[in-house]
């Protein structure tokens, strides 16, 4: 049983039953070295949002760490694989949370709280005897936790107040009392003073180069440590004298910054940077011996027991495989970076799902939560989806005005209607009979377009809106549509004599609606948090229900029975609704960010759900029929 939070529900504060959680599609790229191996070498474990995420590698399955309460801004893994720490970012002045994990269990140890603001970054001691901690720079301490009695040993500022602040942390291989901080112009060594509780920092050196530090590595006898600068090159120091013994490539920098490192057992250095390269170096002149290009600047590269094989995660939320040997990419994993706006499943399948973004459309595989196909749009943001019934084009209404086709097999662009509306094509549906498309405009206008085999003819304009259309759905016999708008109201459409049956009017921005499948009602919902029912009849209000306690609901569907629909917003919940008592049957919570829109698949299986966090989350549907 998942209790939620503020005991929130719909109309009874009994705790409710979870939904459960099935698969995550999605990976944050942005969080600095997130992406990490687990040294079992089965596991990638990685976060998303609010949630932590242990995926396997040859076999998909995934467990979810779930505990904080805002996003995860860092991840690490102790050597011996038993433990995992996570910490989040939190509002300014309020303290930001590490959760210490039990691995082999996946529950939470214990919570740590002493920084504000952020957890920059988190290292292990060798030995697994403590835990180090950065604070963020409006926090700007390090501290040491003992592991096995769970709290602070000591703390100190990071950094001189001359420089500026630490954003990396690494920890000594050999002993548990050592590790570095490196940032912006300081690169210090900590020794950790047990007995006295103290942590004495040592200065290094540089001489006349003046570096931003990005990432650090340690060689496996801590003689050195490895730096890599924004400025693209890498700095060799002395642990013990803290000088700097060799720096490179002299000439030609890495373009937008060394972002991560990984030290080979060869000695040889995997560099990954801020364009989007992996390049194999030579440790003696730094000099590039192989490079690949990546989509998305590298944030982590990570080893897969002795580094045969390694991991690179991207901010464009991209996994790649390589292996050492002939130093190839594999893209293992893709997901979204960018709030998606639409899902939609194709008629009649549960087996295929497509999304949109920015950018870009992209077509799911549902049982292996595998991309199969992405249309790019470079620079336009998609705003709405629809499959033709006969499953032979997805439609897409596009912020440049466009509505544009494509064939969901291999994403050929079959037309575009070009000047759809004034102020982008906000919305979009098409008829059972294929033959027309409904869409809505950011300026408020409904135009029915007639689809012939060669031909796209406007056939009518309905202007009664006067701000952009958030939904449309059709009534199945196609003689009738219903538009919701952020104008406050729906408006029920004759589409034969192409004029306003019924108008409904609340207080609330409309940000979706549903026909029940006997078609004699709707269910709307928007910002207001209500959930009204209404009669299709004289557009007159039936009931309305308390749908959140907190922020606009965005996306609802229901099933084809009409016995249960779900609803999602910006509280992060997904709600499963029994339609004639109007009370919650189940909850589920997984989502980080806001949810946009969600669809129970034909078949009812699973409920997919998608947010403006870039991620896809796949619930097994509860009601059993």
């Amino acid at each position: 049983m998942a209790a939620l939070p503020n005991g929130e529900s719909g109309s009874t504060n009994e705790n409710l039953e979870g939904l459960q959680l099935e698969a995550i599609i999605g990976f944050n790229g942005h969080v600095p070295f997130g992406l990490i191996c687990h040294p079992d070498r089965e596991h990638l474990i990685y976060p998303l949002g609010c949630t932590v995420i242990v995926q396997g590698i040859n076999i998909r399955t995934q467990a979810f760490l779930h505990g904080h309460t805002n996003n995860v801004s860092c991840v690490t893994v102790s050597s011996s694989g038993s433990y995992v720490a996570s910490g989040q970012i939190t509002f300014m002045g309020f303290k930001a949370d590490i959760i210490l994990w039990d691995y082999q269990k996946k529950e939470m140890l214990t919570r740590l709280s002493l920084h504000k603001g952020k957890i920059e970054s988190l290292a292990f001691s060798p030995n697994d005897l403590y835990l180090v901690s950065l604070g963020g720079q409006d926090d700007g301490s390090v501290v040491v936790w003992s592991i096995p009695k769970k709290e602070a040993i000591c703390g100190s500022p990071a950094a001189a107040r001359s420089a500026g602040n630490p954003t990396t942390l690494v920890c000594s291989n050999c002993r548990d009392e050592m590790f570095i901080t490196a940032g912006s112009g300081t690169i210090r060594v900590w020794e950790l003073d047990l007995p006295n509780r103290k942590i004495r920092p040592t200065e290094c050196q540089t001489g006349q180069l003046k570096r931003i530090v990005t990432c650090a590595m340690m060689t496996d006898d801590d003689s050195y440590f490895y730096i890599g600068t924004s400025t693209g090159d890498i700095l060799k120091l002395n642990t013990k004298s803290t000088l700097m013994s060799t720096f490179g490539p002299v000439k030609e920098k890495f373009s937008l910054g060394v972002t991560s490192l990984l030290l080979l057992k060869t000695g040889d250095l995997v560099i990954g940077t801020g364009a989007g390269i992996v390049a194999l170096c030579s440790e003696s002149n730094y000099k590039v011996i192989k490079k690949v290009q990546l989509e998305g600047a590298v944030t982590s590269i990570t080893p897969r027991g002795q580094g045969h094989q390694f991991f690179v995660g991207t901010e464009e939320a991209q996994i790649y495989r390589f292996s050492y040997s002939d130093f190839r990419d594999e893209l293992i994993a893709t997901c979204h970076n960018e709030a998606i706006h639409d899902i939609i499943f194709p008629y009649g399948t549960s087996d295929l799902f497509a999304t949109c973004s920015k950018n870009d459309i992209r077509v799911w595989y549902t049982p292996e939560n595998r991309e199969l196909l992405r249309i790019t749009v470079p620079n336009m943001t998609c705003h709405a989806i629809d499959f033709m019934r006969d499953g032979k084009s997805i439609i897409s209404a596009w912020n440049d005005g466009k509505i544009r086709a494509f064939t969901p097999e291999t994403g050929r662009l079959m037309y575009v209607i070009e000047h759809a509306h004034s102020m982008g094509v906000t919305a979009v549906a098409t008829t059972s009979d294929g033959k027309r498309i409904i869409s809505g405009g950011g300026e408020g206008q409904v135009r029915v377009w007639e689809v012939g085999k060669e031909t796209r003819k406007l056939e009518e304009v309905m202007k009664e809106h006067i701000s952009s259309i958030s939904c449309i759905k059709i009534k199945k016999n196609n003689q009738e549509c219903v538009t919701a708008s952020i104008d406050g109201t729906c408006i029920i459409w004759d589409l034969v004599r192409f004029m306003r049956r019924q108008m409904i009017l609340a207080n609330t921005l409309f940000r979706c609606v549903c026909y029940h499948p006997d078609e004699h009602q709707l269910i709307t919902s928007g910002t207001d948090r209500k959930i009204g029912y209404w009669e299709v009849f004289d557009g007159s209000p039936i009931r309305d229900l308390e749908g959140s306690l907190s922020g606009s609901i965005n996306g609802m569907d229901i099933t084809s029975d009409g016995i249960f629909f779900v609803t999602g917003g910006d509280d992060h919940l997904v709600k499963v609704w029994d339609y004639n008592e109007g009370e919650v049957t189940f909850v589920g919570v997984g989502h980080s960010g806001s949810i946009t829109r969600l669809k129970i698949c034909p078949n009812n299986k699973y409920i997919v759900s998608v947010s403006a966090d870039g991620a896809i989350l796949r619930w097994k549907y509860p009601h059993v029929h």
